[in-house]
């Protein structure tokens, strides 16, 4: 019988693939602790009132805050990814797409989408971590290209919101390409004179930071969020040093000058319509 009164691991143990991005059931309980109804989370953009800890969430939920009405056109919905170099592990890569498509019901991990945002046009390339940790495979390359593309064609400001822990290892160098192949159709946006936003948000890791993340017209955050290039043991193993306190936080991006500013989930929409009004020279939209 004392085994039932008995914890016989220490902590709980959850496997990466099992952990959600948005909170499912009745309560949500944040890092600090504090307690949270469900829907009351869901009607603060998943932000907790008492501690501001932003929870994870994926393009479903970025598209509904920024777009209007929650409406917009998804572009190229049904790309997905192949195996050129028939990489196997403990699984297969076509099975481990497979159960990622199946789980998350997404294509890859970014969609891109085309939509009004306080009335004008905006597209939106959204990473999501719950497809195999938001890594940069070649689809996601692809899509921020063809979006990029639309956006040159259009004449329409882009915006990418980063998720990611970084290269697909399955890809290989396929995968360590696609941080090129962005930065190329990001400095043909800029040489269009076509805005550029990125958003960091958490976490934002790896290839994904050394490429597209921090080539913004300008390069904002979510409170609290991870961002860096390697892990922190990597970097005072490299550089054998010990690491300030906050070190790869938002804030400490943003005091060292890595980031412009960092906005709260519910003034997002605001702000990055003010600046687009700003730097087109536009009137402000209230």
């Amino acid at each position: 019988m004392a085994a039932w009164f008995k914890r016989t691991k220490k902590g709980i143990q959850t496997a990466t693939e099992d952990k959600k991005d948005v909170p499912k059931g009745l309560w949500y309980k944040s890092p600090t602790g504090k307690i949270v109804d469900a829907e009351q989370l869901e009607k603060n953009f998943y932000v907790s009132p008492e501690d501001g800890y932003h929870v994870r969430i994926g393009s479903h939920e970025y598209f509904s805050i920024l777009f209007d009405d929650n409406k917009y056109k998804e572009l190229d919905k049904n790309l997905s990814a192949k195996d050129p170099l028939k990489f196997e592990d403990k699984k297969k890569y076509p099975e481990r797409l497979k159960e990622a498509q199946d789980k998350t019901n997404l294509k890859d991990a970014i969609r891109t989408a085309v939509g009004k945002s306080k009335g004008k046009e905006l597209v939106i390339a959204c990473m999501d971590f719950r497809f195999i940790g938001g890594s940069m495979g070649s689809v996601v390359g692809e899509k921020i290209a063809r979006a990029a593309d639309y956006s040159l064609k259009k004449k329409v400001p882009f915006m990418i919101i980063s998720k990611s822990g970084g290269a697909r290892m399955m890809e290989a160098v396929y995968s360590l390409m696609q941080m090129a192949k962005t930065s190329v159709k990001l400095a043909q946006l800029s040489d269009a004179g076509i805005p550029y936003i990125s958003l960091c948000t958490d976490p934002t890791t790896g290839g994904t930071t050394a490429s597209f993340a921090m080539l913004g017209d300008i390069n904002i955050s979510e409170p609290g969020a991870l961002i860096g290039f390697a892990g922190p043991r990597v970097v005072r193993d490299t550089t054998g040093k010990e690491l300030p306190d906050g070190f790869q936080t938002a804030e400490f991006l943003k005091e060292h000058g890595f980031l412009d500013f960092i906005t709260p989930r519910k003034e997002l929409k605001n702000k990055v319509n003010l600046y687009l009004d700003l730097i087109q020279n536009q009137e402000v939209r209230v």
